[in-house]
């Protein structure tokens, strides 16, 4: 899969994976614990909805997301 830089590449390449292992909406929905309407929403590109969510759904796809691209930084010592 390539680079996703939109919300409607995100939700084309979600409904592919979907469609792609047989499943329909309200079974993902079921899968991920979410809406049949997030579902929707999601694979319709619409940009305003919950990342958490998001990631329930594309782990319930099998998926993980990568990001590149970015600055790396050094680890952070959580005793400061």
């Amino acid at each position: 899969m390539g680079s996703i830089r939109t919300t409607e590449q995100l939700g084309n390449a979600l409904r592919a994976a979907r469609k792609q292992l047989g499943l329909t909406q309200p079974q993902l929905a079921l899968s991920a614990g979410v809406g049949v309407r997030f579902i929707v929403d999601l694979e319709a590109g619409k940009p305003t909805l919950r990342l958490e969510n998001v990631l329930r759904v594309i782990d319930a796809l099998g998926g993980e997301i990568q990001l590149t691209g970015l600055p790396s930084t050094p680890a952070v010592n959580p005793e400061g």
